[in-house]
């Protein structure tokens, strides 16, 4: 298989406030079950790492990860994270999904933040 030949997204949120967690994680469920249901998501996970919330999902392109994002579920959430939580996000082509013991690396070295 090329180099390349995934896209891969990962996402670190922090809450704003420990009372937020219920609308976070109302939010959050049913965005991963979105993910997971998607056309072109071949995974998707989440764990919290040092209080920070993260998802790595993978997906045949990003083109399919942008139509999950735009969509549904997904949509709904981005429109109140800033109210709720601060956080980055990451994209980028890979051949697999990374370790989680590097995940908050690859946050720092390739995200932005939103």
């Amino acid at each position: 298989m090329p180099a390349g030949s995934f896209h891969v997204s990962i996402t670190g949120l922090r809450l704003r406030h420990p009372g937020l967690a219920p609308i976070f994680w109302w939010h959050a469920v049913r965005s991963m079950a979105q993910a997971r249901a998607a056309e072109g998501n071949l995974s998707a996970q989440a764990r919290i790492i040092a209080g920070v919330h993260h998802t790595v999902s993978v997906w045949h392109d990003r083109d399919a990860m942008l139509a999950y994002l735009r969509s549904g579920a997904h949509l709904r959430a981005m429109r109140l994270f800033r109210r709720i939580a601060t956080g980055w996000v990451a994209g980028y082509a890979a051949d697999q999904a990374p370790d989680w013991n590097n995940v908050p690396t690859i946050l720092q070295a390739k995200g932005r933040a939103v």
